[in-house]
């Protein structure tokens, strides 16, 4: 029989574009605070990219589910693609941080649904996880995106719509999770190659630090810059692991799952242009950091447009799911 269709195959892992964008958009508008007159237009173009790629996406994914919902159950019980969901709820948080605006009941309606969903998959990695279910060969960097990166993320969206209570609460959650997941992702990365499917996803690894520190800068504004700097100074052991396994993973076939390296570099950037501006540092350092993380995220997109040209953007197709079990 023929393969499945390709609304079947498209993959959560696309998500991870319009959140790599959400992020770079708003690490070039803290630049603002260098004079810069062309951070707000970068910012805002991406931005507004972003959230065209994220209606265009949440209009696939929505018939996907219509019309293969044993699909989405299926990726969802695997501990892998059913992690890459939490981008889902991710990308729609960092829509609120682009653009919510603090008293607007809809920002914070579509918030709490994408804290609710999010909540849905971090309960699913955090039961697989304390009950012994996780294979050795799915523990991945991916792990963090529920969890982790739902709470920092999570903060952010809740600080920018003025629930500062809220959103110390929601990081004190990312961290304890950061926390619950670091030893048993590391132990796994530390024991040997992942899986050569398994690879893209390490640029996940960088987030955590990266994401943490931008999510104190954002909830608490009178954070000086010398106590952020120590989150830069986390940031730096998980770059250099990532660095260190390069022949591991830059041999692996370009994939959409690269994009796992936008996000926690766009954010890292943001990091770093809120030290340097609260700690009085050159603009400059911060303009390195933002540029290192465009030129990165440009790359992705390029190679993505020639996946897309070739045909190659979505997974292969597998053996055609019967239409009986296709619900």
């Amino acid at each position: 029989m023929s393969g499945s269709p390709w609304l079947a195959r498209v993959p959560a892992t696309l998500f991870a574009v319009p959140v790599g964008l959400f992020a770079l958009g708003a690490a070039w508008r803290r630049a603002r605070g260098f004079g810069w007159a062309f951070a707000e237009p970068v910012g805002s173009a991406l931005a507004w990219t972003g959230a065209a790629l994220l209606v265009l996406l949440l209009l696939l994914y929505a018939a996907k589910c219509l019309r293969h919902p044993r699909v989405i159950v299926t990726e969802f019980a695997n501990p892998v693609t059913g992690s890459l969901m939490a981008l889902i709820p991710l990308a729609l948080m960092l829509a609120t941080v682009s653009f919510g605006v603090p008293g607007d009941g809809a920002w914070l309606a579509l918030t709490l649904v994408a804290l609710a969903l999010q909540g849905v998959v971090a309960m699913r990695v955090v039961s697989i996880l304390a009950t012994g279910e996780l294979p050795a060969a799915a523990v991945t960097p991916a792990l963090y995106l529920p969890p982790a990166a739902g709470g920092f993320v999570g903060a952010m969206a809740l600080g920018s719509l003025a629930y500062p209570g809220w959103a110390a609460l929601l990081f004190g959650m990312g961290l304890a999770s950061w926390a619950l997941l670091e030893v048993r992702v590391l132990n796994r990365l530390f024991e040997g190659p992942m899986p050569e499917a398994l690879r893209p996803t390490i640029g996940v690894e960088l987030a955590p630090p990266a994401v943490a520190t931008l999510a104190a800068g954002t909830i608490w504004p009178g954070l000086p810059g010398e106590v952020l700097i120590v989150g830069l100074g986390v940031a730096a052991g998980p770059i250099v692991a990532v660095m260190a396994r390069y022949k591991w993973w830059h041999k692996v076939p370009f994939s959409i799952g690269f994009w796992s390296f936008s996000f926690p570099l766009a954010a890292l950037a943001g990091a770093v242009v809120e030290v340097v501006r609260r700690g009085g540092w050159p603009p400059v350092v911060g303009g390195a950091a933002l540029a290192v993380a465009s030129t990165v995220i440009a790359v992705l997109a390029v190679r993505t447009l020639a996946l897309l040209a070739r045909g190659r953007l979505l997974p292969p197709p597998g053996p055609r799911t019967p239409p009986a079990a296709e619900g």
